[in-house]
């Protein structure tokens, strides 16, 4: 592994900057303010995981004003998506999250079901942001 893929490990390791690319994915655009209350942190501490996010790639910003909004470089993700999968010793093809219930014998069918149909709401919701996203491209 190169030293850039160790450190784009080391940025996905602290809980926060994961939370704010996933509010960034969910919510497009959003500024350091928001963010911290949305997060319940300090602006200052967003603002430290944001630089630290931009300088890794994964987020970029435009001032417009005062406003400064960040959001998510979708090339950068798929890129450390791709790193990830490399890495990756579980067997899957892109769905980690799916795992045969066989192979770990202690696995309630109840849990099992209810972890599935959670998987597949998550999956519908990207999917219909997907949708969303290339009617945008589309109309230009």
């Amino acid at each position: 592994m190169c030293d850039g893929q160790a450190e784009m490990f080391k940025v996905f390791g602290v809980g926060a900057r994961i939370r704010i690319i996933e509010l960034l994915k969910e919510r497009g655009p959003l500024g350091a303010k928001e963010l911290a209350g949305l997060l319940g942190m300090t602006l200052p501490a967003v603002s430290q995981h944001l630089k630290v996010l931009r300088q890794a790639g994964l987020v970029r910003n435009k001032r417009m004003g005062y406003f400064i909004p960040y959001e998510v470089d979708p090339v950068a993700l798929d890129q450390c998506r791709q790193v990830i999968s490399k890495v990756c010793t579980c067997g899957c093809t892109d769905s980690c999250r799916v795992q045969d219930s066989s192979a770990v014998p202690s696995a309630r069918a109840a849990d099992e079901l209810e972890r599935l149909k959670k998987y597949e709401h998550d999956l519908q919701e990207e999917l219909e942001k997907i949708r969303a996203r290339i009617g945008e491209v589309e109309k230009g």
